[in-house]
Order: structure tokens, then sequence, then C-alpha cells
């Protein structure tokens, strides 16, 4: 099951349509994203007391249904690892009813902050350093 947060959409969040504005979805996945490195035991500062950091190389958003203010929502955050340099993530912002307002897939590495260039094995980067790799599928 993927790890989620759950978010309630704020007046300033919204565009002149009335509805969350498009920018706002991921800033929503970010924030997930975060939540879940620290529920694995890896919070941003750890990793950069460590010499590594998270970097996004790609996002890809789908919108389904407009959320509004006061709309309730859970955003999941299911990392992806496979070989190489980068690793995926799949998200999902979901009202409470189960309708899914967007979807987003997130291509990402883990950049070594004195080469600046992305590590060999991300998986390997953050399992070290959780307290719970599980979490992260690791």
């Amino acid at each position: 099951m993927p790890f989620s947060v759950p978010v309630t959409v704020r007046g300033y969040e919204l565009d002149i349509n009335g509805h969350l504005n498009q920018a706002v979805y991921l800033q929503y996945a970010e924030h997930a994203r975060w939540e879940m490195l620290k529920a694995a035991g890896v919070p941003g500062e750890k990793m950069v007391h460590s010499g590594i950091g998270p970097v996004v190389l790609e996002n890809n958003i789908k919108y389904f249904r407009e959320l509004r203010l006061g709309d309730e929502v859970t955003v999941s955050c299911d990392f992806e690892w496979a070989d190489g340099k980068v690793f995926r993530m799949r998200q999902e912002i979901r009202k409470l009813d189960g309708t899914v307002s967007a979807e987003i897939t997130v291509t990402a590495g883990v950049m070594d902050l004195k080469a600046r260039k992305l590590v060999a094995d991300p998986g390997a980067a953050l399992r070290r350093l959780a307290e719970a790799p599980g979490v992260l599928g690791l």
C-alpha cells in the first residue's frame, strides 16, 4: 500500500477559476515525498549531513478532476526502484470519496552534493540512511 498524507485545499492555492492552481498539485506531491522520506527516517537534514540530496529530473502530471476550496485529499507516493542512477515515483491525489484528481509520475535521482552528480545506486544510498527502509520500498 503506498504511503499517503492528507491535505486540505486552502483558499490561497486557488486560481482565477476557483479551483486548485495547477502548480500546487506539484507542491502537494513534493510534500508527500518529503513526508515519506521523514517516515522512513531520512529527513532532508540527515541527507544533507551525509552529503546527498534528492533531485527531480522530470515530472509528468495528468489532471482528471478539479479540486476546490476545502476539498480534502490524500496524496500518495510509491517508489519504483530499478537499476541505474534514476528511479520513479508514482503519486495520486485522490479525494476522500475515491475520485482521482491527478496522477503524477516523477523521475528522480540522488545527487552527491560535493561532486554535483547523481550517485550510481540511489536505493543503496537511501537504504544506508533509512531507519525504516521498507517505507521506501527498499
